[in-house]
């Protein structure tokens, strides 16, 4: 009442009367100082006010949806959906337009590989190099220097504590991932590498007890790698000691992609130019479980579901249906140049669903970590969502890049996924 008061004082003789009038309803009002400085009376400031909390409170709104979608795993499900807190389901796809793009590479980017626990995403090129960012703000980070050709694929240890890079001058590269120096150098196959991947391991023993270790089996959670190259085989090393465990020779030509059952390590797949799929039991016996036929061309990429390995009963898988996560982690997905993506049942070694949305070669395939969902992209520019249980092209990101899309990866907790492409560049999407 008191600024009431003083407004009406200050308009003049013009409101005189109504100032009387209104002293003489509240007296005590009237007699009381608002302590105004300034010219301003101060019920014109509140009114002034108004508008410009209103803009913050709209602002700050904006704010807390995109943190809520961002952060939507942390509710307690990464399936794609989120819980009964209240809150919509969410699927946890992909959409157009990305959230950041990276530039840095000066040729075709060939690999990118997501860190499992920090908001990191490495990427591979025809350029040799491999450079480091955050997908999180696209900022670059780091670039790791040592190949002397293409770097054709990249993979994390189970914890992230490394990096595995390989490459066209038929090297393999440890990384130590704190302190970003090649550590370990493995040679021995005898054309290009194409691909590499961990067999994750629990209960390891640490490295001889010595701390001065280039790498440490216990605290990577993987004493083995694989690798896979154009010489037609597929070898087992022994991170421990450097040396090359074993070698297999059941391919008939370029072997292009590998595949690790991450939840335990027990499977992996190999595929390549010959059109077959060779799934191995990962274990003491090294023996061949199947063989999956179906593809007319040259595969390019396989997948398990992508989740944490080992996970714990408090973990984002524990939330969901036993016997749906059962059926999930027998999934194997396929991609090749024959345009289709193959959804594969280990246990069945049979094909559940050929997908043939793509106009153009298949060049990349993850399964999403609910395992409601295949995501693949390839030369014809596009990122494609497939549905497994409705067995149809749920979404298209047409022109994902401005040119051949060459590789994925999405991580098994965070809403993110990570492309790179022929156009030189990295993009993260954010999943909601």
């Amino acid at each position: 009442h008191a600024g009431i008061h003083e407004y009406l004082k200050s308009r003049g003789d013009t409101f005189a009367a109504a100032a009387e009038a209104f002293a003489a309803a509240d007296p005590s009002a009237a007699a009381k100082t608002t302590n105004n400085v300034g010219r301003t009376p101060l019920l014109e400031k509140k009114w002034t006010a108004i508008p410009r909390l209103q803009k913050k409170v709209l602002e700050l709104e904006r704010a807390v949806a995109q943190n809520a979608r961002i952060h939507a795993h942390r509710m307690g499900s990464s399936n794609g959906e989120m819980n009964g807190n209240g809150a919509a389901n969410r699927r946890m796809l992909p959409r157009l337009p990305c959230s950041h793009t990276m530039q840095g590479h000066s040729a075709v980017v060939t690999c990118v590989c997501v860190h499992p626990v920090f908001t990191v995403v490495c990427s591979g090129s025809e350029d040799g190099t491999i450079k480091i960012w955050d997908h999180e703000s696209g900022d670059y980070m780091k670039t790791l220097k040592g190949h002397t050709n293409t770097v054709n694929a990249l993979t994390f240890t189970p914890t992230g504590s490394h990096l595995v890079s390989s490459s066209n001058d038929l090297s393999i590269k440890l990384w130590d991932f704190q302190t970003h120096a090649c550590v370990r150098t493995l040679r021995g196959h005898d054309h290009t590498i194409s691909a590499v991947a961990f067999i994750p391991a629990q209960g390891l023993i640490p490295s001889n007890g010595d701390e001065t270790a280039s790498f440490d089996v216990s605290s990577a959670s993987a004493k083995h790698l694989l690798s896979a190259s154009r010489d037609y085989t597929v070898k087992l090393w022994d991170m421990e000691t450097g040396f090359c465990d074993h070698t297999f020779s059941d391919h008939t030509d370029w072997v292009r992609c590998l595949a690790v059952r991450k939840h335990d390590g027990a499977i992996w797949a190999s595929s390549g130019n010959d059109q077959v799929i060779n799934v191995y039991e990962a274990g003491t016996a090294k023996t061949k479980i199947c063989e999956l036929r179906g593809h007319e061309h040259v595969i390019e990429s396989l997948a398990f579901i992508s989740e944490e390995p080992f996970p714990k009963g408090a973990s984002s898988m524990a939330g969901r249906d036993t016997q749906h996560l059962e059926t999930v982690r027998d999934y194997l997905a396929s991609a090749g140049r024959d345009r289709t993506v193959r959804l594969w049942s280990i246990a069945n070694a049979s094909c559940l669903s050929i997908f043939s949305a793509h106009e153009n070669w298949v060049k990349s395939v993850v399964i999403h970590p609910s395992g409601n969902y295949l995501i693949s992209c390839g030369d014809d520019r596009t990122i494609r969502v497939f549905d497994i249980k409705a067995n149809r092209c749920l979404r298209t990101l047409e022109g994902a890049h401005n040119h051949f899309v060459t590789s994925l990866d999405i991580h098994h907790t965070l809403p993110v996924m990570v492309s790179g492409g022929v156009d030189q560049v990295l993009k993260s999407w954010v999943l909601d």
